[in-house]
C-alpha cells in the first residue's frame, strides 16, 4: 500500500530549552535544572511528526549557512523527511527559539528569531509545484511570509489537494483570498480569539467562534483546546473530541503533534473525526516527554490501535 504523502512548507527553528522550577518574571532571572538543545519550527515538528508515523514527507523550508543549518538537514534524512526543497541562504542564520520550561506544569514561554524562514520565498515554493500537486496533504503555518503562505496553499488547492492551515503564531487576521484556499483550518484557544475576537473558555464558546471563522470561507474548522482536546466545526455538525487526560511533563510540541498527526491520517483516507481522535491521543502522548520532536512517538511506541 502506497505511503501518505503530506508536504509541509514553513519554518526550521533549533530550539534552545532551558528547563526551572518556575518561568521568570519580567526582568528576573530564575536558576534552570538542566538545558538540551533540539530541533523545532512549526513546520519542521509538523514534518517529523508525520514521518514518525509512516508518511512520505516533503518539507519546503529555508536554513542559513551555519552549523545550525547542517544540523537541521541531517535531522531531516534521519527522520526520513525529503529534503529536495530545503533550500539554504547565506543572507541570515537559521532560525532559532529559546524555550524557557516550567518543570511544575510543562507551561512554556517562547521567543523565536525567524532567520532564514523570513526568506522563504513564493519563487521558492513555486519551483516545489510538483511536491504540492502530488501530495494527498499540504500543510502551511504563519511562521513565514504570508505572500508564501497564500502560493503554497493556492497552488495545492487549485490541484485538488486538502489544504491545511495552522495560523500560528497568531496574527490579527487571514485575507480573504487566503481563506478561499482553506481547506482545514486548524488553530488553539488563543489563535481563535485573536481571530474573532470572541472568547472560547467553554465549549459553546469555542463553537461559536469557530462557527464565525467557517462563515469565512474554509470547508472545515478544527480547534484544538489543551486538555480538553479539539473541536470539530463544519457546516452540517460540530463535534467534541476529548483529549485522554494525562500528567503534562512538557506541552512545547503538542499542537504540533496533533497537527502533523492530523495531516497524516487525513493523507491516509482515515475520516476526520477518526482523524482527530488519533491526533489527540499522539498530542497527549507526547506532552508526557520532555522536548519537542524527542517527544512526538514513531510507530514502534504507538498503541496498536493507532497502527490501523
Amino acid at each position: 500500500m502506497p505511503r501518505p504523502k503530506i508536504c509541509v512548507v514553513g519554518a526550521s527553528n533549533i530550539d534552545l530549552i532551558a528547563y526551572a522550577p518556575r518561568l521568570p518574571k519580567l526582568g528576573e532571572t530564575v536558576f534552570g535544572s538542566h538545558f538540551q538543545k533540539g530541533f523545532g519550527g512549526k513546520a519542521a515538528n509538523q514534518a517529523v511528526m508525520a514521518a514518525k508515523l509512516g508518511g512520505a514527507v516533503t518539507i519546503i523550508t529555508k536554513l542559513g549557512e551555519d552549523l545550525f543549518g547542517e544540523d537541521t538537514r541531517k535531522n531531516f534524512v534521519e527522520c526520513s523527511v525529503d529534503t529536495t526543497y530545503v533550500y539554504t541562504t547565506p543572507d541570515s542564520f537559521t532560525g532559532v527559539a529559546p524555550i524557557w520550561v516550567e518543570e511544575s506544569s510543562g507551561h512554556n514561554a517562547i521567543i523565536v528569531a525567524m532567520g532564514a524562514n523570513e526568506l522563504l520565498t513564493p519563487e521558492d515554493v513555486e519551483n516545489a509545484t510538483i511536491a504540492l500537486t502530488s501530495a494527498q496533504v499540504v500543510v502551511c503555518q504563519w511562521e513565514i511570509r504570508t505572500d508564501t503562505v497564500l502560493t503554497a496553499l493556492r497552488i495545492a488547492h487549485e490541484a485538488g489537494v486538502t489544504t491545511l492551515f495552522n495560523p500560528s503564531p497568531a496574527q490579527d487576521e487571514i485575507s480573504t483570498e487566503l481563506y478561499a484556499h482553506i481547506d482545514v483550518l486548524c488553530l488553539n484557544e488563543s489563535e481563535t480569539e485573536r481571530l474573532t475576537g470572541m472568547p472560547v473558555t467553554t465549549l459553546e464558546e469555542a463553537t461559536a467562534a469557530a462557527q464565525v471563522l467557517l462563515s469565512r470561507g474554509p470547508r472545515m474548522v478544527i480547534a484544538t483546546l489543551g486538555e480538553r482536546g479539539s473541536l470539530l466545526v463544519t457546516a452540517e455538525e460540530s463535534r467534541h473530541i476529548p483529549a485522554p487526560s494525562v500528567r503534562a511533563v512538557d506541552t512545547t510540541g503538542a499542537g504540533d503533534a496533533f497537527m502533523g498527526s492530523l495531516a497524516y491520517y487525513l493523507a491516509e483516507g482515515q475520516p476526520v473525526i477518526e482523524a482527530m481522535q488519533r491526533a489527540n491521543r499522539i498530542a497527549a502522548i507526547s506532552v508526557q516527554s520532555p522536548g519537542t520532536q524527542s517527544s512526538f512517538p514513531d510507530l514502534a511506541n504507538l498503541p496498536a490501535d493507532l497502527l490501523v
